[in-house]
């Protein structure tokens, strides 16, 4: 038998015309189809590009402006009315806040509710007038340098030029009072004590988000879903058997980023480690809430993934991590208090360089306690869905 007349070689091995590009285009067409039908990641490839186009086109601001600031104004008088206004019209400064004694003016900078404080100290016109140079205290929450450094640097030579044709000022070739600055919480301007506490916050939400957002779709792709479905066990069930064991694993992350923090880069640790702990187990499982939505929401583990991304980028740009929080403008703070990021840099930052205790850190604990009950909410609904 000739190797012609063999089988499987009986037709003509030639090439067809243009096979090689005819195949080719086949496949392409394929996968746009497939793409096409894959409507979660078409919204991806579209919307990730978009967002980072219009969060750092509008939302990012590295040179903050109208920073919340108390003032402790222990007289009113012209020269103090002056002075107030001339800090506004730096358009750093934005007063937000009038307090009348000191142990209120220290307690809005510890709980974070204002950046800067401005105290003026009775007598200090008349001193003015007599030529004894006073002196007017600026305190600032230095635990983000960057949004106070530019503030700060800027403070003593904007406020000499607003007031040089202040008539309530005397004529003299130096400012007539003494500006003085006390860098709060971080005085040496330590990014490093800015930036660690704040990777325990950014890499427990990217951990957590990806491990629980694939957890429901893993089930589903290997089929072990059905088993699963045909125990006696309800959804609630299921999902904190799904996300108590990440909480361990999200809790030994945390104290692991700690310890080095600690120990390598010398944060310190001025609060309770008992609240810090409560409080980022609060966190772990707001994230793990949000993560188990997603996974009752994609239809695969690449949806799954690609919606953890969606979630995390707003996260890293908009809760205060990478850029000052106060320096952005309303809209991007109003998404920034929906995100859990936002809230647990601030516990995280004033409990480990500020000392705060759990009244100060109210707000940001009733918000975490909030998204993650809103977030069981819809996950328990969409799983029961994903049954029925």
């Amino acid at each position: 038998m000739s190797l012609v007349d063999a089988p499987g070689h009986s037709r003509d091995s030639r090439e067809p015309p243009f096979g090689f590009w005819r195949r080719s285009y086949a496949m392409l067409v394929k996968e746009f189809i497939q793409l096409r039908r894959d409507r979660v990641s078409f919204a991806m490839i579209v919307m990730i590009p978009v967002m980072q186009l219009m969060l750092f086109g509008y939302a990012i601001n590295t040179t903050p402006r109208n920073l919340p600031t108390a003032v402790l104004l222990q007289e009113d008088s012209d020269l103090a009315r002056s002075i107030l206004k001339a800090l506004e019209n730096t358009a750093y400064f934005r007063f937000t806040q009038e307090v009348h004694d000191v142990a209120e003016f220290d307690n809005l900078l510890l709980s974070g509710k204002v950046l800067f404080g401005v105290e003026i100290p009775r007598g200090f016109e008349r001193a003015v007038r007599r030529g004894d140079r006073p002196a007017l205290l600026v305190a600032a929450d230095a635990t983000d340098p960057v949004a106070a450094g530019s503030a700060v640097a800027a403070l003593g030579p904007l406020v000499q030029t607003a007031l040089a044709h202040d008539r309530a000022i005397p004529d003299g070739g130096t400012t007539p009072f003494e500006i003085r600055t006390h860098a709060r919480y971080n005085p040496a301007a330590n990014t490093s004590l800015n930036i660690v506490p704040g990777l325990v916050g950014t890499i427990l939400t990217m951990t957590m988000l990806i491990f629980t957002a694939l957890s429901v779709t893993r089930e589903i792709e290997r089929g072990t879903m059905e088993s699963l479905l045909s125990m006696p066990i309800t959804p609630i069930e299921i999902m904190l058997g799904k996300i108590i064991p990440y909480i361990i694993v999200g809790f030994v992350q945390a104290t692991l980023i700690i310890a080095i923090g600690i120990g390598l880069f010398g944060i310190p640790l001025l609060g309770s480690l008992l609240l810090l702990a409560l409080l980022s187990t609060l966190f772990i499982t707001t994230n793990l809430s949000i993560g188990y939505t997603f996974s009752t929401i994609a239809e695969n583990q690449l949806q799954a993934m690609q919606m953890s991304m969606m979630f995390f980028l707003p996260n890293i740009l908009l809760s205060g991590f990478m850029f000052p929080f106060a320096g952005m403008p309303a809209w991007a703070q109003w998404v920034g208090e929906t995100l859990p990021l936002t809230h647990y840099l601030r516990i995280v930052r004033a409990i480990m360089l500020k000392g705060a205790t759990l009244s100060e850190l109210s707000f940001d604990t009733w918000a975490l306690a909030g998204l993650m009950l809103v977030a069981m909410i819809i996950a328990i609904t969409r799983f029961r869905r994903t049954l029925d």
